[in-house]
C-alpha cells in the first residue's frame, strides 16, 4: 500500500526528474537506489508516489511499507510488509516467492529465526527481480528494525545485479548509527540522495491555487506562510478552511478578516480534521493509533468487542474523511503524522493503560505473540498475572523471533515478580536465554549467577548453569571460569539426564583449552554415554559434537567422520536443528579434507549448500571452509569469491557486515596468501595489516592463524628477508597437542626456507615435526606425502619427492602437486638430470600459471636458474586479460550463461551448489570485467559470445 497521489503536484520538478530517471533505468534492466530525506510532512512520500506511478506497468512488482516507532523492535516487520507479493500470480517465480515468504516468515508455526528471515527476504527479492522489474519503497526508514535495515543494506549493496529500484524516505532526525551508515553507503556507491527542503513562497502559492481553484489573496498568503513551506501543513490548513467555508473566491481566493488567525500548530490543524467525524469513529481511530500506522480491522474488532461488520460504517466514514486509506482487512493512516497526532494527544497514563488493555484483548483472542508483545512493551509493564502467565508460555517463541523485545518484557516480569514467587524461576531462566540471544553477555552472567542461588527445580538449574557457562565464555575468552560453573553444576545433586549430557558436552569442549586433550577425550565419552540414555536427538548431537572435536584433535579422522554422519542421521530434517546441522555439514568438509579425500570433500560442500538453500539459512560457516578447500584445489578465483572479495581481491562489506568474527584471521590469511602468490602486493599488504592487528584471545583464534602466518612469511620472503620469513613460519612449531591446526601443510616450505637461510638445524626439526604429524594420524596419506617432500628436500633425494608427486597426482590437491613438482625439479637438477628436471619444472609452472601464481612461477624459475635450466619462450602462457570476455574465469562464464538464460541469483546458487552471496560476488566480478552496468549487459554479451549453460 502506498500513498495516494495528490491530484495536483507543484514545486518538485528537479527531484521528480531524478526519480523518473531511476524508473527509466529500471525499464532498461538497471537497478538503482534513491534516498529521499526531509522533515515530516515535507512531501517525501508524495514525491515518491508521483514518480513511481510510471512504474505501475503490467507485470512490474511494486512494494511499499512504512516503519514506525511501535513496530521498531519487531525484526523484519517493515520488509515483510514491503514484500507482500501476490500469491495468486500466474508467474511461477512470483508464486514461488509468495510461497517462500508465507512458509518461512508469515507462518506462525515457523521458528522465525532472524538470520533465516534475512536470507529468505533477500532470496525473495532475487526471485521477484528475475521475474520482473521491481520497485521497493520503505517509508520512514529511521524507524526500521535492525534486521530490516540489514536487508535494505544488502539490497543496496547488490543493486547493480538486480532489476530493482530501491527507495527509502527518511527524516533528518532521529537517525541512529545504522541508518546513518546506510545513507553513507548509498552516497559512496553512487546512489541518488534527494534532500527535500521547504517550498518557496511562489510554490506555496501555486499549491494553494491548485487546491482552491484561484490564486491566494494577501490574507490567505499570510496564513499559509505559517506552514513554513511544508506541503502537508499547507494542504491540511487549506482543507480545514474549506471545510469551515472560510475561503471566499472572487478574483482571488482569500479569507474573511475574522478568519485571519494563526493556527497553534500542525497538530491543531490535524486534530480539527477529526472533528469532522462522529465520536464513535474518532474513538475507533484513537484505538487504531495504538496499533501502528497500519492496522487490521480484525484487531480493532477484537479490541472494541464489535464485529467487523459493525465497524464498517465507522471505517467508511474515516476513509471518506481522508484520515485512513486502503481496502479489505488492512487499513493505514493517510499520513504518519495523523497517527502521531492521535497517539500523542492522549495523556501518557491513558496511553499505557490502553496498551495494556489492548495486549490482554489480543492475547485472549490468541493473536500472534509479536503483536501482543509490542503492546505490552508500549504499556511499559508486564507485571499483571495474566501477562506473566502469557509471557511464560510465549517467551521461547519471542526469544527466537524478537529477542530484544523478549529481553525487555522478561526484565520487567522478573523485576515485578518476587524471587521464589509463582513463575519466577521460569521467567529468570527465560530472561537469561533472551540476553544470550541479544549478546548481553555481562547481564546474562549476572542474572544467571543470581538465579542459581534461588532455583530449586533440577531441570531449570541445569539449563541456567549451561546458559551461564556459555555467557561466561563470551565475557571471558579464557574458559576456566566457565569450566568452574560446569563442574559445580555436575557435582551437585545429579541434574536431569538431558542437562547432564549437555553440561558434559560443553565441559569437554572447553577443557581442550585448559586440561588438554586427555580430559576432553574422557569427558566426550561421558557426554556421549549420558546423551545416549536420554533419547533426545538435540542432546545426542551436542555430545557427538564434543566427540567429533576430541577425535579431530587426536587425528582420528575416521572416528570424527563417523560422529558427524551419526549426528546428521540423528537430527534428520527436523528444522529445529538447522543451525547444528549446518555446523556438522561444515565439519564434514573439514574432516574429509583432513583425510585427503578431496572428491568427497567437494561433494560434502555441495550437500551443505543444498541444505542451506533448502532451509533458507544463510551460509554462515561453510563459506570459510569452502574458501580453504578451493585454495588447496588451486581454484583461487573461486576461493576469493567464497570470501566475498571484489574483483581486486579485497574483502569488503560482504565480510564486514555479516561474517563471523572467529573467521576473520582465516579470511585475511587466505586472501593475503592468494594475493601475495599472485604478486598483488597492495592487496596482500592490506589483508596482512588488518589480519595481524586482530586480537588472539582464545584457542580458536590461534587455530585460525596458520594462513595468516604463512602469508606474512611469504611477504617477508618476497622482500628478500629469507631468515625472517623462516622464523615467522617456524612459529607454527611445535603444534600444540590440543589444536586442530594442520601444520604439516606448511612444513615443506619451512624446510625450503631453512635450507635457503643456511639453518640446517631448523630444517631437520621441521622435517622431524612433519614425520611426527604423519605418525600421529590414523589415516596418514596426506601428511605422509608432506613428510616425503620434507625428506626429499632435506636430503636432496628425488625418490621421496617422486613418491609425493605420485600421491598428489592420484589424490590431490593440485596446489601440493605443483609445489612437489617444483621441489622435484630442483632436486633432479642438483643431481644433473636436466631433462627430467625441465619436464617437472614445466609441469609445475603450467599448474601455477593456471592459478595466476606469478610469484611461484618466478620462484621456481629462480631456484632452477643456477642449474642452467630455463623455460623456453614457447612454454610461456600469455597472462589472462583483466577486462573483456576473455578475462572471465570458467566459473564466471558459466554464471554469465545462466544470467543470459534469465536465472535469478538464487537459481544459479541452486544449480551450481554455491551460496547466494558467492554467486553475487561472481556477478560483481563479471560486471567489473565486462565494464557492464547490469545483468542485461551481461546477458547481451553472453548471447553475443554464443555461450549456453
Amino acid at each position: 500500500m502506498w500513498p495516494i497521489r495528490p491530484s495536483q503536484y507543484v514545486g518538485r520538478e528537479p527531484e521528480l526528474a531524478v526519480l523518473h530517471a531511476a524508473v527509466e533505468a529500471l525499464a532498461r534492466g538497471e537497478g538503482s537506489v534513491v534516498w529521499v530525506e526531509g522533515e515530516p510532512g515535507i512531501g517525501k512520500s508524495s514525491l515518491v508516489a508521483e514518480a513511481i506511478a510510471a512504474a505501475e506497468q503490467p507485470g512490474w512488482e511494486v512494494g511499499w511499507a512504512s516503519a514506525d516507532q511501535i513496530t521498531a523492535r519487531l525484526p523484519l516487520r517493515v520488509m515483510q510488509e514491503c514484500l507482500q507479493v501476490r500469491a495468486s500470480s500466474p508467474d511461477p517465480r512470483r508464486a514461488h516467492a509468495a510461497d517462500l515468504l508465507r512458509s518461512r516468515l508469515l507462518d506462525p508455526d515457523s521458528d522465525g529465526d532472524v538470520s533465516v528471515g534475512i536470507e529468505v527476504l533477500l532470496t525473495l527479492v532475487d526471485e521477484l527481480c528475475a521475474a520482473a522489474p521491481t520497485v521497493l519503497v520503505v517509508d520512514d526508514l529511521q524507524w526500521a528494525d535492525d534486521a530490516s535495515l540489514a536487508v535494505w543494506h544488502q539490497l543496496a549493496a547488490s543493486i547493480s545485479q538486480l532489476r530493482l529500484l530501491l527507495i527509502a524516505t527518511c527524516r533528518p532526525t532521529p537517525r541512529g548509527p545504522e541508518v546513518q551508515q546506510a545513507r553513507t553507503a548509498v552516497a559512496r556507491r553512487g546512489g541518488q540522495l534527494i534532500d527535500l527542503g521547504p517550498l518557496a513562497d511562489k510554490e506555496v502559492a501555486d499549491l494553494v491555487t491548485a487546491l482552491v481553484g484561484a490564486p491566494p489573496g494577501d490574507g490567505l498568503r499570510r496564513l499559509t506562510a505559517q506552514a513554513a513551506g511544508n506541503p502537508l501543513y499547507v494542504r491540511e490548513l487549506v482543507d480545514a478552511l474549506l471545510r469551515d467555508q472560510a475561503v471566499q473566491i472572487r478574483p482571488v481566493a482569500d479569507i474573511a478578516p475574522a478568519e485571519d488567525r494563526l493556527p497553534a500548530s500542525l497538530a491543531t490543524v490535524l486534530d480539527d480534521r477529526l472533528s469532522s467525524v462522529s465520536a464513535e469513529t474518532a474513538q475507533l481511530l484513537r484505538t487504531a493509533a495504538l496499533l501502528s500506522g497500519r492496522f487490521a480491522v480484525t484487531d480493532l474488532a477484537v479490541i472494541l468487542h464489535r464485529s467487523a461488520l459493525a465497524l464498517a460504517v465507522n471505517v467508511q466514514e474515516a476513509v471518506t474523511a481522508g484520515i485512513v486509506e486502503g481496502a479489505g482487512a488492512e487499513l493505514a493512516f493517510r499520513h504518519p503524522l495523523i497517527q502521531q497526532v492521535l497517539y500523542e494527544s492522549m495523556p501518557e497514563a491513558l496511553r499505557t493503560a490502553l496498551h495494556a488493555e489492548v495486549a490482554r484483548e489480543l492475547a485472549t483472542a490468541g493473536a500472534d505473540a509479536l503483536r501482543v508483545a509490542q503492546q505490552l512493551s508500549a504499556a511499559g509493564s508486564s507485571g499483571d498475572e495474566w501477562a506473566r502467565t502469557w509471557l511464560i508460555e510465549s517467551a521461547p517463541t519471542l526469544t527466537i523471533r524478537a529477542p530484544l523485545l523478549a529481553a525487555e518484557l522478561l526484565r520487567w516480569a522478573v523485576g515485578e515478580t518476587p524471587a521464589g514467587g509463582a513463575g519466577w524461576d521460569v521467567l529468570i531462566v527465560g530472561l537469561v536465554r533472551a540476553l544470550l540471544a541479544v549478546g548481553a553477555y555481562q547481564e546474562a552472567v549476572a542474572r544467571a549467577s543470581g538465579a542459581l542461588t534461588g532455583l530449586t527445580d533440577p531441570a531449570l538449574r541445569g539449563e541456567a548453569s549451561w546458559l551461564l557457562a556459555h555467557a561466561t565464555v563470551a565475557v571471558k575468552p579464557s574458559p576456566e571460569a566457565a569450566i568452574a560453573v560446569l563442574r559445580q553444576a555436575l557435582a551437585e545433586a545429579s541434574p536431569p539426564p538431558v542437562w547432564e549430557a549437555r553440561l558434559l558436552a560443553l565441559h569437554a569442549m572447553l577443557e581442550r583449552g585448559v586440561g588438554g586433550i586427555g580430559v576432553t577425550d574422557a569427558l566426550a565419552d561421558q557426554a556421549l554415554a549420558a546423551a545416549e540414555r536420554t533419547g533426545d536427538p538435540f542432546t545426542l548431537a551436542h555430545a557427538l559434537a564434543a566427540r567429533w572435536l576430541a577425535s579431530s584433535v587426536l587425528r582420528d579422522h575416521v572416528t570424527a567422520l563417523a560422529c558427524v554422519d551419526r549426528a546428521l542421521n540423528v537430527m534428520g530434517d527436523d528444522p529445529r536443528h538447522d543451525v547444528l546441522r549446518s555446523n556438522f555439514l561444515d565439519n564434514r568438509i573439514f574432516v574429509l579434507q583432513n583425510l585427503g579425500d578431496w572428491t568427497s570433500a567437494q561433494l560434502a560442500l555441495r550437500q551443505a549448500r543444498e541444505s542451506a538453500l533448502r532451509t533458507g539459512r544463510p551460509d554462515r560457516a561453510t563459506w570459510a571452509t569452502a574458501a580453504v578447500l578451493q585454495y588447496w584445489l588451486g581454484r583461487w578465483d573461486d576461493a576469493l569469491a567464497e570470501l566475498g572479495a571484489d574483483a581486486t581481491g579485497t574483502v569488503g562489506l560482504a565480510f564486514a557486515a555479516w561474517r563471523e568474527r572467529w573467521a576473520a584471521p582465516l579470511v585475511h590469511g587466505v586472501a593475503a596468501l592468494i594475493a601475495g602468490r599472485r604478486e598483488e602486493r597492495t592487496t596482500a599488504d592490506e589483508h596482512l595489516k588488518e589480519g595481524l592487528a586482530l586480537p588472539v584471545e582464545d584457542l580458536t583464534d590461534r587455530e585460525n592463524q596458520d594462513f595468516l602466518i604463512a602469508a606474512h612469511a611469504l611477504s617477508l620472503e618476497q622482500r628478500g628477508e629469507t631468515h625472517q620469513a623462516m622464523l615467522r613460519l617456524a612459529e607454527l612449531l611445535p603444534r600444540r597437542a590440543n589444536e586442530t591446526t594442520l601444520i604439516y601443510q606448511w612444513l615443506p616450505d619451512l624446510v625450503r626456507l631453512a635450507k635457503a637461510a643456511g639453518d640446517s638445524q631448523l630444517a631437520v626439526a621441521a622435517a622431524q615435526a612433519c614425520q611426527a604429524e604423519a605418525a600421529a594420524e590414523t589415516q596418514p596419506a596426506r601428511p605422509a606425502a608432506a613428510s616425503l617432500r620434507c625428506q626429499g628436500l632435506l636430503e636432496s633425494d628425488p625418490d621421496p619427492l617422486l613418491a609425493a608427486v605420485a600421491h598428489y597426482r592420484s589424490a590431490g590437491p593440485a596446489l601440493d602437486l605443483a609445489a612437489a613438482l617444483e621441489d622435484l625439479a630442483v632436486v633432479l637438477a642438483e643431481h644433473g638430470n636436466e631433462t627430467d628436471a625441465r619436464a617437472a619444472m614445466n609441469e609445475a609452472i603450467g599448474l601455477y600459471e593456471g592459478m595466476q601464481a606469478r610469484w611461484d612461477v618466478r620462484r621456481a624459475e629462480g631456484r632452477l636458474r643456477p642449474h642452467g635450466i630455463k623455460r623456453g619462450v614457447r612454454g610461456r602462457r600469455p597472462p589472462r586479460p583483466t577486462t573483456g570476455w576473455a578475462a572471465l574465469t570458467p566459473t564466471e562464464v558459466n554464471i554469465a550463461a545462466l544470467v543470459a538464460r534469465g536465472d535469478s541469483t538464487s537459481d544459479i546458487a541452486r544449480s551450481m551448489f554455491l551460496s547466494r552471496r558467492t554467486v553475487q560476488t561472481y556477478i560483481s566480478h563479471i560486471l567489473t570485467k565486462l565494464e557492464a552496468k547490469s545483468r542485461v549487459d551481461i546477458a547481451t554479451e553472453a548471447l553475443r559470445q554464443g555461450v549456453t549453460p
